[in-house]
């Protein structure tokens, strides 16, 4: 009897396996108000924030990635890898032809938008010479990129009122924005770790974030609130920073894979964690996984 009840279990694994199985290896996820946009086999892709099947966005020979939606949602702002340069490109969150914003040899990534939606962050060693990069801000309709006044900036995100930026000077390892960095960054706690700083953009002041020993990445401005990424606890998971107390709560208690690729959104936080999508909902404090199939014929995971 025991023995006919483990074959009856292999018989019917596959069956509910499939029945419950979601697309892997989802990378870079943001999301605007109805809909999440990630990058998944060098494309980028849209599905709607309850999840299902998921629309491809881009099909050309080009690889996109590190897609952020404009404050409005409205517009998407991307890295495209197309003809061996790595520029900033935009497209309309549903879907259209990219429209490249950059023109340099150097290599330009997405970091985010300004404030108002006028400007795209990216970040390009175009001035440094050196592995060290440095924050731009582009108009969204392209022209010259105007350098932030950081001597080294890895990514950033602008408060709500534009005045100050949180950013990271340095890469380590970004875990997510940088996946093959992944392992040898993980639980390092040397010169290069990672961490943050708020900048006045007014007077060029500036505050560091407290921190542990530890990696601070990924930084988001939500409202009066900083929010990041850091393995001060263990495994990589998100904090809380208050600029008026200085205190540093965790939001998500996180005993499982890291997360990585954090992005703001309307009302949440969009993350990836072994490969699938999550939203952390700002109001519930509560995670919810995000159930995304693809069906499409691609030479990739034949």
């Amino acid at each position: 009897m025991k023995r006919a009840c483990v074959v009856l279990c292999l018989l019917l694994a596959p069956t509910v396996f499939a029945a419950t199985a979601t697309t892997h290896l989802l990378h870079t996820p943001t999301m605007n108000r109805s809909q999440i946009v990630f990058s998944y086999a060098g494309d980028l892709w849209a599905v709607s924030r309850q999840g299902g099947t998921a629309t491809r966005l881009t099909a050309g020979p080009g690889i996109e990635t590190l897609p952020v939606f404009s404050p409005d949602g409205q517009t998407l702002a991307f890295t495209g890898e197309y003809d061996g340069n790595v520029d900033v490109y935009t497209m309309p969150a549903a879907g259209g032809v990219p429209k490249r914003i950059t023109y340099h040899p150097g290599a330009d990534y997405v970091a985010g938008w300004s404030a108002d939606g006028q400007r795209i962050l990216f970040r390009s060693n175009r001035q440094s010479f050196s592995r060290f990069t440095q924050l731009f801000s582009v108009s969204k309709d392209g022209g010259l990129p105007a350098a932030l006044p950081l001597p080294m900036a890895f990514t950033g995100a602008y408060s709500s009122d534009g005045r100050r930026l949180v950013y990271a000077p340095l890469d380590g390892g970004q875990f997510g924005r940088t996946p093959e960095r992944w392992v040898a960054w993980h639980r390092y706690r040397g010169g290069d770790a990672s961490y943050l700083w708020i900048a006045n953009l007014a007077d060029l002041s500036t505050e560091k974030l407290p921190r542990t020993d530890s990696n601070d990445i990924n930084p988001m401005w939500i409202g009066d609130k900083v929010y990041f990424l850091s393995d001060r606890n263990g495994a990589m998971t998100l904090f809380r920073f208050d600029p008026s107390t200085r205190a540093v709560t965790e939001a998500i208690k996180n005993t499982g894979p890291d997360l990585r690729a954090a992005s703001a959104g309307p009302g949440g936080i969009v993350y990836e964690q072994f490969g699938q999508i999550h939203i952390f909902d700002l109001a519930s404090g509560k995670t919810q996984p995000v159930p995304i199939d693809i069906t499409a014929d691609l030479n990739e995971v034949r």
